[in-house]
């Protein structure tokens, strides 16, 4: 699961740093991560490590890496 997790984590990073800051929905597509628990867990990792910044418009969330 840790694997699966850490290579969530690389698409989710790669998708950003190609596309720069996204929706959730725009992310989940861009990754091709069909289950949304995979795909927050991969968020989770990501965040707890300090490189990613969530920004809460309207209704949504936008998702960025930090600088």
């Amino acid at each position: 699961m840790i694997e699966l997790i850490g290579t969530n984590a690389g698409k989710v990073w790669n998708a950003l740093h190609e596309g720069g800051k996204m929706s959730l929905k725009a992310l989940k597509k861009a990754t091709k991560i069909k289950a949304e628990k995979d795909m927050y867990a991969a968020m989770g990792w990501l965040a707890k490590e300090g490189k990613l910044s969530f920004e809460k418009v309207g209704e949504d969330w936008e998702v960025s890496l930090t600088e």
